[in-house]
């Protein structure tokens, strides 16, 4: 670990960011330039004590986990990631489909969405980061592990996470997740993660078996969606997606109609979020 060399690296992508640039509001009377050391603690979820440390060069050896949360924080490339990962004395990640590094240009788009439910998806599905409102609405699925991560995988083995969607959209919702995986099993191969999710569920839903034996192939994020909320009742929304250049990552807009009686539903969710942050 080169704990001179990180402590310069953070200090000086600290100070290349502005609060803007990460979703904050920038407020008077800002001496220090880019973020403050608090604000970098509180996106990554560490300490105030803790991060100064890292960059007065006594800090301990980060943990991986630490170091991917940094790395978002800091809206870090991909190079620059691997960079901080040798820094702090860790092997640097692969690269491969299953690399939950979020493309820092999504990041920006998503930090700029308040009013609207969205969420950064990985091409199986993932949720790798989500808004306030997409979570009031979908809960906080980021912090799943393992094939759980899936949409397709928690539609065919956890019933629960249906619920979000209304009974008699059940059967569209379905067929369009085993079309999305088919759409990505035929580009990455069967020896790709996404044919290691299409054997588990193979093996394990005979539900998922039937509809992958249709050979239906289709990318559904430009859409039309009915979803469910406990507090607020059904939700009309329209589904954009904005792509990495890769097609890796998406970023999932959900958007009202203006004036809607869902957009008021979804202006209620902001409050209600409001309310149980200050509650907790």
């Amino acid at each position: 670990m080169n704990r001179v060399a990180l402590a310069d690296f953070l200090r000086r992508r600290r100070e290349a960011l502005r609060p803007s640039d990460v979703g904050l509001v920038p407020g008077p009377r800002r001496r220090t330039p880019g973020l403050r050391r608090e604000e970098v603690a509180g996106l990554t979820g560490m300490s105030v004590d803790y991060y100064v440390r890292l960059e007065q060069q006594r800090g301990p050896q980060p943990s991986e986990q630490m170091l991917a949360s940094l790395a978002r924080a800091l809206r870090l490339t991909a190079d620059e990631r691997d960079h901080l990962y040798r820094l702090a004395g860790h092997n640097v990640p692969r690269r491969t489909p299953a690399d939950a590094h979020v493309a820092p240009a999504l990041l920006r788009v998503l930090d700029r969405l308040e009013d609207s439910p969205a969420l950064i998806l990985s091409s199986l599905g993932e949720t790798l980061v989500a808004n306030r409102l997409a979570t009031m609405i979908f809960g906080d699925r980021s912090r799943l592990t393992g094939w759980a991560r899936c949409d397709v995988y928690r539609w065919f083995t956890d019933p629960a996470s249906r619920n979000v969607y209304p009974p008699e959209d059940h059967d569209r919702q379905a067929r369009s997740l085993v079309a999305s995986l088919r759409a990505v099993y035929g580009a990455a191969g069967e020896r790709s993660r996404a044919g290691e999710l299409v054997r588990t569920l193979l093996a394990g839903s005979e539900e998922f078996r039937a509809l992958w034996e249709r050979h239906e192939v289709a990318q559904r994020f430009a859409d039309h969606k009915t979803l469910v909320h406990p507090q607020v009742g059904r939700i009309d929304i329209d589904c954009q997606a904005l792509f990495t250049e890769d097609q890796s990552q998406a970023l999932l807009v959900l958007t009202p109609a203006p004036g809607s009686e869902a957009e008021d539903k979804i202006r209620l969710l902001a409050v209600l979020g409001h309310e149980d942050f200050a509650t907790g």
